[in-house]
């Protein structure tokens, strides 16, 4: 079967790209972590009430600044090292997110993976998170919200390039493809994203496919006739 799909793209490197939110775990780790970080001390009031804020401007869709919610949870933890900040997020990750994973994801990364494709993990979390998610999905590469350091190497508390979202995420996908292909040049043959932020990078691919979408990407979905996939029960 990989040959079959590498002999259609000769002399380029199929990929197929993964949304994290909502795509292979269920639920959202955004929110999640605020969640998280409130109930175990780590964040102050002022950034707990701007969170909420941020969140109910994020679900009305109205205009806000993607960056916001990432300065405000990193005003407290950019306090620590970049090494504790690590292992709290692992910890979330591991408490949190893990018993939240698609069985259904992983296998249609590793599905993908034997066609011939190489697989990215491409979302707007933060990196730490990302890097966990990745072993346990086992896809080839990842990508995901990095956060600034000085160059005494403590943070910042603010987002370093952007956050991997919409065509940020379509730009990051591009590169990481190029890295993890040695330069080859690449051809997106598939893409699973859930949010309507992704519909930047599910029109580029051969194959987009929309996971248990929300109201306002169904409805794009429908409209370009992209193929839904119910993966919430799985």
């Amino acid at each position: 079967m990989a040959t079959d799909l590498q002999s259609q793209h000769a002399g380029t490197c199929p990929i197929a790209v993964f949304d994290y939110d909502g795509t292979c775990i269920d639920g959202q780790s955004g929110s999640l972590i605020a969640t998280w970080l409130t109930r175990n001390g780590y964040l102050s009031p002022y950034s707990i009430v701007g969170l909420a804020w941020w969140g109910i401007r994020y679900k009305l869709h109205l205009p806000l600044r993607q960056e916001r919610a990432r300065e405000l949870i990193f005003r407290d933890l950019g306090k620590r090292s970049p090494e504790e900040v690590d292992r709290i997020m692992v910890t979330f990750h591991d408490q949190v997110l893990r018993p939240r994973y698609r069985k259904v994801a992983i296998e249609e990364i590793s599905r993908r993976k034997q066609e011939g494709c190489l697989t990215l993990l491409v979302s707007a979390t933060f990196e730490p998170i990302a890097r966990e998610a990745a072993k346990v999905l086992g896809v080839d590469g990842f990508a995901a919200t990095r956060m600034e350091l000085d160059e005494r190497g403590q943070y910042t508390g603010r987002v370093r390039d952007a956050v991997t979202e919409g065509s940020a995420k379509v730009n990051t996908a591009k590169a990481l493809a190029r890295t993890c292909a040695n330069q080859k040049p690449c051809t997106l043959e598939y893409a699973y994203g859930d949010h309507h932020s992704d519909v930047e990078l599910l029109a580029r691919a051969r194959h987009p496919f929309v996971v248990s979408p929300g109201p306002t990407l169904k409805r794009e979905a429908r409209r370009r006739r992209w193929p839904i996939l119910n993966w919430k029960m799985a």
